[in-house]
């Protein structure tokens, strides 16, 4: 396994790694590196059989068209086996959509990757609830983390891949709070400081 080179830093490049993963329910190498020049959600969760895991793998299964249409690749990880991915894809995740997780399952032994996106637990084991948007010239323009207990929004996610892939198109401009596709956006400059009591209204 290839390791890990640097740390998770928004605006830095994306730690690099090679994994085995579950891939159209086979066992295949998966490298960071195989997917530059696309967009890229990394999606950590703690464990396979568990209780809130499923149904965010599953929720972003559902709107995995979504992300295709935006030409974003889904890589979901966690610590446990391509086989345990594979075993749970038929025993529980194809019970709750309808052929099972429709992106590659990558596995996380040891939590390597994840010690490199800051989010594996020693403590349990696992890797904590992170999500990480990727840019197609490999630097990390998102990180989020939240504690094992809480469910991620999949529309978050859509809003800050949209958000990236905005930003990314349009260099000079800036989102402000709670952006959604369609609304205005800001253009940082000279003329705008001090006025943003008058630009902008939530």
């Amino acid at each position: 396994m290839e390791e890990t080179i640097a740390l998770a830093r928004v605006s830095k490049p994306a730690p690099s790694f090679t994994v085995e993963a579950l891939v159209d329910g086979k066992v295949k190498s998966v490298s960071l590196a195989d997917y530059r020049g696309k967009w890229v959600v990394l999606f950590f969760y703690p464990g396979d059989f568990t209780f809130v895991c499923p149904t965010e793998l599953v929720a972003v299964a559902e709107r995995y068209q979504e992300f295709k249409d935006r030409g974003v690749e889904v890589l979901s990880l966690s610590v446990d086996s391509p086989y345990v991915h594979k075993a749970w894809q038929e025993h529980e995740l194809s019970k709750m959509i309808e052929g099972g997780l429709p992106y590659p399952m990558l596995s996380d032994r040891a939590g390597r990757v994840g010690n490199a996106y800051l989010v594996y637990d020693a403590d349990s084991g696992v890797d904590l609830r992170g999500m990480f948007i990727i840019d197609p010239d490999g630097i990390l323009q998102v990180a989020e983390v939240l504690n094992e207990s809480m469910g991620r929004d999949v529309e978050e996610m859509l809003r800050l891949l949209q958000g990236s892939q905005y930003v990314y198109s349009r260099r000079g401009e800036a989102l402000p709070a709670c952006w959604k596709p369609g609304q205005a956006t800001l253009k940082p400059g000279e003329e705008l400081v001090g006025k943003i009591w008058d630009t902008w209204k939530l």
